[in-house]
Order: C-alpha cells, then sequence, then structure tokens
C-alpha cells in the first residue's frame, strides 16, 4: 500500500493519521485472507442487513490498535452498537462530545464481501469535540487508500484529490445505496431514484457509502446520496469530500454533522440542484 501522505500526517504532536493508515492496513489484509473463507452468516436490523466474522475480526483489530496508542480515546464501531437506526442514533448522540472518538466501520459493504463483488471498504474516522479531524477510507480490493486531515486536504495514493468539474445534474454521474429499511427509507430512495434517472448522465449502486464518498472527494463521482445511513458509515467519506473541495449536508440542505443519518454529497456545483431534485420526489 502506498501510504505516502502529504503535508505531514501528525496533528498535535501525535500521528493520528499514521495509526488510522496503519489499522486500516492491518485490517484490509486480514479481511483480504477471509474472502471465500468465513464460517458465519447472521442478520442483524433485517434479511439485508448482513454480519460476519470478518466484520466482527476486523473490529476488534482496529479497537485494539486503537486502544495501544490512545488508550484515553473513545471507540464507536458500528459492531458494538445493537442494530438497527434507532440504536445507532443513540450511539452517537452518547458519544459524539468525547474529546477524541475513533469512528470505525470494520468492513463497509459486507453484503458485497458476502458475495465475492469487489466494493467495499473500511473506513476509520477520528473526532475532536464533535468534529472529524482524521477520515481514511481503504478499499482492499484495488489497495487503494483516501485519507483526509481537516484543514491539510485529501489524497489518494499520495495525491491530492479534487472534487469533479460537471456544472449540472445532466452532465454529472451520480451514486446511491438502497436503505435497509423497506417500509419507509426505500420508497423513498425509488422515488428520488425514479424523479433523478432522466435528469443525470447515469446513475450507480454500488454497496459501499464508504467508497461513495471516497470517489466522490477522487471526482469519479459527481454526486451520492443515501438514507438511514450511520456516522461509522459517513465521518471518514464526509472528511474526503469537504478537504476536496466538495459539499455534504443532510438531505435538505443543511450542514453535515455526526448525527446525520440521510445524506447528500456533491462536487459542490450541483449541490443545490441535487437537494431540489430529492425534496421535490418527496413532496
Amino acid at each position: 500500500m502506498d501510504t505516502n501522505l502529504q503535508p505531514n500526517s501528525t496533528i498535535g504532536g501525535k500521528s493520528y493519521t499514521a495509526v488510522a493508515i496503519n489499522c486500516a492496513a492491518k485490517a484490509g489484509e486480514w479481511i483480504k485472507s477471509k474472502i471465500g473463507n468465513f464460517t458465519q452468516l447472521d442478520t442483524k436490523y433485517s434479511m439485508h442487513d448482513l454480519v460476519t466474522e470478518v466484520d466482527k475480526g476486523s473490529e476488534r483489530m482496529i479497537r485494539n490498535l486503537v486502544g495501544t496508542h490512545f488508550p484515553h480515546h473513545a471507540f464507536l464501531g458500528e459492531e458494538g452498537v445493537e442494530p438497527g437506526p434507532e440504536a445507532a442514533a443513540k450511539a452517537i448522540r452518547d458519544m459524539g462530545d468525547e474529546e477524541y472518538l475513533w469512528i470505525v466501520d470494520p468492513v463497509d459493504g459486507t453484503t458485497n464481501f458476502v458475495h465475492g463483488f469487489p466494493f467495499y471498504s473500511i473506513s476509520i474516522a477520528l473526532a475532536h469535540r464533535g468534529q472529524v479531524i482524521v477520515g481514511v477510507v481503504y478499499d482492499p480490493s484495488r489497495d487503494e487508500l483516501f485519507v483526509a486531515e481537516r484543514g491539510k486536504g485529501a489524497y489518494v495514493h499520495g495525491r491530492a484529490m479534487r472534487v469533479s468539474p460537471e456544472p449540472a445534474l445532466s452532465h454529472s454521474l451520480i451514486a446511491t445505496g438502497f436503505p435497509a429499511d423497506h417500509h419507509v427509507a426505500l420508497p423513498a430512495n425509488l422515488r428520488e431514484i425514479r424523479a433523478l434517472a432522466p435528469k443525470v448522465r447515469n446513475l450507480r449502486s454500488g454497496g459501499s457509502a464508504a467508497l461513495h464518498l471516497a470517489y466522490v472527494a477522487a471526482g469519479r463521482l459527481s454526486g451520492f446520496w443515501e438514507h438511514n445511513l450511520s456516522a461509522w458509515d459517513i465521518a471518514a467519506g464526509a472528511l474526503l469530500v469537504e478537504e476536496a473541495g466538495g459539499r455534504m449536508s443532510d438531505m435538505s440542505g443543511e450542514p453535515y454533522h455526526l448525527g446525520v443519518r440521510n445524506v447528500a454529497a456533491t462536487n459542490g456545483s450541483i449541490h443545490d440542484e441535487l437537494i431540489s431534485e430529492l425534496r421535490a420526489a418527496n413532496g
């Protein structure tokens, strides 16, 4: 993995970013060794919300590595929270104001991993008093490391990232994700897809929100929206987007914070147009 990061990856004299990169690299190597070799597959919130021992093992590895370097920091990982949107929202309310909080999705895109579809990632963010200051998203399948530090830019393969230049939805490649809640969120998502599909260049749905956000930051996608995400899905990718010159918000256009669950991310130029279409689609 190319972990060359410019500028210097230290904040306040402590190598938070270096630890995050190391955690992502080690977890990614272990995850790849488990492809096609996991033994336990369970459902969580619904039949569409999967977990394996690989998710749990990856989170345990990251938690232990972080704890070795920063034993007094708080840790919020997906697999340490009860399933369902209410538990996820409560977890971030309870922990969001910690001085230092690591927010981790050990495998974002578990369904893809289970099926051998190579679009999943590890998402690691560090928040300081509710503001994300480090974000790392690692794609083990492509050995791509996306890194951002607040105020210092966003990088992939050690090179600075910038969002795409598309000026309007009609020129844009947009991604979304299908929510596990099939009663409220999925019908809303399908209305939005139906409204947007004729107005954009094309739509994609890869199955990893963290990677979609990294792709917005890298200029590979013009925008992304999804319902019912949790902080561990979004926090690292949100910083990538912002540091690459893009815009993050909720679906009403209000600024992103750790409690946001319905998210929109774009290159900035198309943001207002995307938000307007999402609002119109749901009346």
